[in-house]
């Protein structure tokens, strides 16, 4: 049948291209075009492949995406970070290893306004590392907790990921998406923190002990109030109903440039260079789009999902069992595919068993998928906050993962948390109708 052949074109030739090191985007396209080539007539080929790729980007709900990274690298470059590092050693300093408890907080904070795990590891790694080295804490203990806490951002809104998993999936409700991903990514956070004071106090690091006075506190705190109310205004537009997800991120962008000009950290030079590097990233996600949705129609042709679906049945029909072997996959996967292609090749095989064998609400999956892809961007061979964070630590790679690994496995016992307890995911959608 031409659906076995084009499964046993499509899936080997992907792999093979991955392991040979070929950019995910080109590899997803080539081995669509071989597949293509079995289904449809060689002068239709190329006409129906253009059209389903241009097909997956042609959306509105698309906009949102490059808007949100466009207000994330101005808020990167405008200020923003050193503000909330502010507040957060003013929150976290009585704690052992006060820094690190700041860190953390500070990518909770900024990953609410940036939604990028390489960002916040950039941006308040790059600015914790050296006093965190000059307070006598291992440089790659303190990379290594910058590099866990990195990719909440993924998971607190607004996150470009929950957009793209929204559309991928045909139109799950993107507030819902928003309001679930919290719990999840505020738990994500004080797991990290636990596990930073339990080797605090091993290592004993020490406090911090604040010299501010109260009118210095109170006035730090109203420095960090309008890089916050960007998540009040986004959000509550969201939810509300006042504004689509897209009009939201427009309206992000617009605050995060007025906020900027107002803290006096950004510039014409400083600016031309964010819209560049917005461009370049949003012309590679489009393009990981468009080769993607090409793909995805040929896995539907080739019955696929169901194929898989059938597969795991018949390794057993237990519901525990059957999202634990879905969960491994995912972190497998995460380990050497970034969050984005992954999103978009394996939401159309993996939804629907969740969704219609099991019944899992569409936004417990969405929100338990990109956690998975979360703790990959943490992880060797491909994790890409790992190598930012290693970087800005100034610190080897190698020496950074021991310190990871007792993170790892609290991450997991989180995520473990989202699988099996959907009100971890679904109660605040639900206390909101959505």
């Amino acid at each position: 049948m031409d659906t076995e052949i084009v499964a046993a074109i499509l899936i080997p030739l992907f792999l093979i291209f991955l392991l040979c090191g070929m950019p995910i985007a080109i590899g997803i396209g080539l081995s669509s075009l071989a597949a293509i080539a079995v289904i449809l007539p060689v002068d239709q080929i190329f006409f129906q492949g253009a059209q389903k790729m241009f097909g997956g980007i042609d959306s509105f709900s698309m906009l949102a995406v490059p808007f949100f990274m466009l207000a994330g690298n101005i808020m990167n470059h405008g200020g923003i970070a050193r503000k909330l590092i502010n507040l957060a050693l003013m929150v976290g300093g009585r704690m052992p290893g006060a820094l690190a408890h700041a860190n953390v907080m500070g990518n909770m904070l900024f990953g609410t306004l940036s939604g990028s795990g390489m960002a916040c590891a950039a941006a308040i790694g790059g600015t914790m590392a050296p006093i965190q080295r000059e307070k006598g804490y291992d440089p790659a203990f303190s990379a290594a907790i910058n590099v866990a806490s990195g990719p909440v951002g993924m998971l607190i809104p607004p996150s470009g990921l929950l957009i793209l998993f929204s559309i991928v999936s045909g139109g799950v409700s993107v507030a819902g998406l928003f309001m679930g991903g919290w719990i999840p990514g505020i738990l994500w956070g004080l797991a990290v923190m636990a596990v930073a004071y339990v080797m605090a106090k091993k290592y004993n690091l020490p406090t911090e002990r604040s010299t501010l006075t109260a009118g210095q506190k109170f006035r730090l705190v109203l420095d960090s109030i309008p890089a916050l109310m960007l998540i009040v205004i986004v959000m509550g537009g969201i939810v509300g109903g006042v504004f689509t997800a897209t009009e939201g991120a427009a309206v992000a962008v617009v605050y995060s440039l007025g906020l900027s000009f107002y803290y006096g950290n950004i510039n014409r030079k400083m600016l031309i260079s964010t819209l560049m590097d917005t461009a370049v990233t949003t012309g590679v996600i489009l393009f990981l789009v468009a080769v993607s949705s090409l793909m995805s129609w040929i896995m539907a042709y080739a019955q696929i999902p169901q194929m898989v679906g059938d597969f795991l049945l018949n390794v057993t029909d237990n519901k525990i069992v059957l999202l634990l072997i879905i969960n491994v996959a995912l972190l497998i996967l995460g380990t050497f595919m970034d969050a984005t292609p992954a999103i978009l090749i394996f939401t159309p095989i993996l939804m629907p068993i969740c969704t219609q064998m099991f019944g899992m609400d569409p936004i417990q999956f969405g929100v338990m998928m990109i956690f998975n892809l979360g703790i990959g961007n943490i992880t060797p061979p491909v994790g890409c906050v790992l190598f930012v964070g290693a970087a800005v630590g100034e610190v080897k790679i190698e020496k950074v993962v021991p310190y990871l690994v007792p993170v790892f496995f609290a991450l997991v016992g989180v995520l473990m948390l989202v699988t099996y307890i959907p009100a971890v995911s679904l109660f605040l959608p639900r206390l909101f109708g959505l």
